[in-house]
């Protein structure tokens, strides 16, 4: 079976690096329904903390942030690997990128369990279409 490669988009979201911040937004998507493919959080310094979401539905999400007082500060591109898991499989996207000559910003990859994996991989905005085509994504 081969992986699914695909484009697809994230918002960032700021919070106070305060105990239950993230559970705040978290929960408050979640009773509006909003179903995320993706999430990660981490902090910047300062008292802040980043959160970005890859909804599996754009304008939901959007919707659901307005409606909630949800300030999102930018919707971007990213992509997002699935598949079987195997020795190597995050490695075989990165050294296509690399071949391509594309710097990664960011990437997140884990063991699903049952033999899957997920990745998700940042570029700059500037090299998306390069890494699409880099790495069969659709």
């Amino acid at each position: 079976m081969a992986d699914t490669v695909r484009k697809i988009v994230y918002f960032k979201v700021y919070v106070p690096n305060r105990t239950g911040a993230g559970a705040r937004v978290m929960g408050a998507l979640r009773d509006a329904g909003v179903n995320l493919l993706a999430f990660t959080g981490f902090p910047l310094g300062g008292g802040r903390a980043q959160m970005d979401f890859f909804p599996e539905n754009a304008a939901a999400f959007q919707r659901a942030a307005k409606k909630l007082g949800i300030k999102v500060a930018g919707k971007k591109t990213g992509f997002l690997v699935q598949g079987v898991d195997r020795v190597g499989a995050v490695a075989e996207y990165l050294d296509k990128l690399a071949g391509a000559r594309i710097n990664l910003i960011s990437v997140d990859a884990l063991s699903a369990g049952g033999k899957k994996f997920g990745a998700v991989l940042w570029v700059k905005s500037k090299d998306v279409s390069k890494a699409s085509r880099a790495i069969g994504a659709s």
